[in-house]
């Protein structure tokens, strides 16, 4: 009798060591099929300042942000630039890695510099800055353009525009005349580009909505202005079907941290972490 209940033990052990084995290698298979299949979507990122602490409603802590990098890498995000989206969505072609994303930061102030460029270089990863020429060297919260350069000079930073002094379009629009009004914003699309390429370089021909204000008209001047793409602050990823001069990114804020972010990708919620590490 023991010998039979020994051996019904064994055969229930291997019954049960080969069940978890097929499920295990059926788990790595659906993961890996997950892992080859060509993005649908792509999100993308819009920070503004960086901070050991929360100034203001627009910084994120340097804490929080790395928190966000180690949580995208666990998942199996890999950061791409800006451009490769672009030309991802204007040339079926055009390959993506599995799971894409981009990080964008607005507005030119001197902590990217100071904080953000140390974790770039460090980690390798491409992001588009777009700024606005009127603060550049001259506003004490800014960046120079010395530090653009330098920052373009690593080869991770991309310099784009944000038109030339941040407007809000909706107040300009109700205070001038429709033909004064297409007459300023073509003068801040314009002169955006031309200082940034005569200071800093390269192809500047994609553009960050200030305060995400964008409608028919304006996306219709940006186009005139040799503007190929133009991005909003519309929480969701880009696709196929976004419009070019109008494309979502995900506006990003402290509070959120680990959690949020996983949330806004759609993503399981990940572990308890302490607060100190971005959540």
């Amino acid at each position: 009798m023991p010998h039979l209940l020994a051996r019904g033990l064994f055969q229930l052990h291997n019954r049960c060591w080969r069940a978890l084995s097929i499920g295990l290698c059926g788990l790595a298979f659906m993961f890996g099929a997950h892992a080859q299949t060509p993005p649908t979507h792509v999100p993308i990122l819009v920070y503004h300042r960086f901070a050991a602490t929360v100034n203001d409603s627009m910084t994120v802590r340097v804490a929080t942000f790395e928190a966000q990098l180690r949580f995208l890498k666990e998942r199996g995000y890999q950061v791409v630039p800006l451009r490769d989206v672009v030309n991802w969505l204007r040339d079926p072609s055009v390959k993506l890695p599995p799971r894409p994303i981009v990080l964008t930061v607005d507005d030119g102030h001197r902590s990217v510099f100071d904080e953000l460029r140390p974790i770039v270089e460090r980690e390798r990863l491409p992001v588009t800055l777009f700024v606005y020429p009127s603060a550049i060297s001259n506003a004490s919260y800014a960046l120079t353009w010395e530090q653009l350069r330098t920052l373009k000079q690593t080869g991770l930073f991309d310099v784009q525009s944000h038109t030339y002094w941040h407007p809000n379009f909706k107040v300009e629009r109700r205070r001038r005349t429709p033909a004064d009004f297409q007459h300023f914003v073509r003068t801040q699309l314009d002169m955006s580009r031309q200082r940034i390429e005569a200071e800093v370089g390269g192809e500047i021909n994609l553009l960050a909505w200030p305060f995400g204000i964008c409608d028919d008209e304006l996306m219709a001047l940006a186009s005139g202005e040799g503007y190929i793409a133009a991005f909003s602050l519309e929480g969701r990823s880009v696709d196929r079907h976004s419009r070019m001069l109008a494309l979502p990114r995900f506006l990003m804020v402290d509070s959120y941290g680990v959690a949020g972010l996983a949330a806004l990708l759609g993503e399981p919620a990940p572990r308890a972490a302490p607060n100190s590490s971005g959540d």
